[in-house]
This record gives C-alpha cells, sequence and structure tokens, in this order.
C-alpha cells in the first residue's frame, strides 16, 4: 500500500504588532514574556537616553527601553495607555515601551517583503523586513539588534 507524500507545511509564526509614534512594528510573539500597563520607572543616572528606566517586576529589577527613542523617533511621553512589552531573548529581560499593542498576527514567510536596497545599514540593523498585511505595511524587528547589548551581563 502506497502512501500519500505530504507537502511539508508552510512555516508560519506569530508576531505582536504594536505602535510607536504613529508607526506600526512587530516582533516574534515567542520573545514576549507579556504586556503590561504603563508603570513609572525608576531612574537610572547616566543611563543611555533610551532607557527610561526600572520598574519591579515581582522581585526582578527589569530595564525599560523607550522603543521610540531607540528607533530615533523621539521620546516617548507615557500616559495611562502606554504599555510595556516585557521581552525575553536568551536569558535577558527587558521592558518595551509602546503606545498600544495592536494585534496578534500569523504571518507566513512569504508575508515578508525585504528592505529596500536603498535604505542605509543603520535601518538594517534594527528592521529585518515589511510585513504587508492588506492595507498595512508593519515593520519587522530585529529584537536582538533593538535591545541594549549585555555583553554577559544582565542588564
Amino acid at each position: 500500500m502506497k502512501h500519500a507524500v505530504l507537502e511539508p507545511s508552510r512555516t508560519y509564526q506569530e508576531v505582536v504588532a504594536f505602535r510607536v509614534s504613529d508607526q506600526d512594528f512587530c516582533f516574534d510573539l515567542t520573545s514576549v514574556r507579556e504586556i503590561r500597563g504603563w508603570t513609572e520607572t525608576t531612574i537610572l543616572p547616566r543611563a543611555q537616553s533610551y532607557v527610561k528606566g526600572v520598574i519591579n517586576l515581582r522581585g526582578s529589577v527589569v530595564p525599560v527601553v523607550d522603543l521610540s527613542e531607540r528607533l530615533g523617533l523621539g521620546a516617548t511621553d507615557p500616559h495611562p495607555r502606554t504599555v510595556i512589552i516585557i521581552t525575553v531573548l536568551e536569558n535577558q529581560t527587558v521592558g518595551l515601551l509602546a503606545d498600544v499593542v495592536s494585534d496578534i498576527l500569523t504571518v507566513s514567510p512569504s508575508d515578508l517583503q525585504p528592505i529596500p536596497d536603498i535604505v542605509d545599514d543603520t535601518v538594517r540593523r534594527f528592521i529585518s523586513g515589511v510585513l504587508v498585511i492588506e492595507d498595512r505595511m508593519i515593520r519587522k524587528m530585529d529584537l536582538a539588534e533593538v535591545l541594549p547589548s549585555v555583553q554577559g551581563e544582565a542588564v
């Protein structure tokens, strides 16, 4: 008896889509630990300008990065609807400040378009491609590049 050979299923992935400075971005959902409302941060003197401060997350001190400032879009003025996306990459936990989380999307590799060649390396460092979904264009972040480097130390 012959068995039918099944085509390998397309590799779909889930991404969390959010807005920063009226712009749409996303990254892999597997990096998200939780999404929480805005919490005042404790400022760290002499930290990078995009590090908003730290918060207490169930007994752990977690740095909060202002994505808007990190991406060169200006500093965020947090308000009650602002969210902190708690991310984990390798063994680093960091909160990312965003205006709002808009969607959890399931996307296929064909949805991701390359960044045009005309864009310089500074943009390519943070953005790995553009998702074209219906009438939206959502930039996909390379979270490893966006998060501050830790050089073997916990941030």
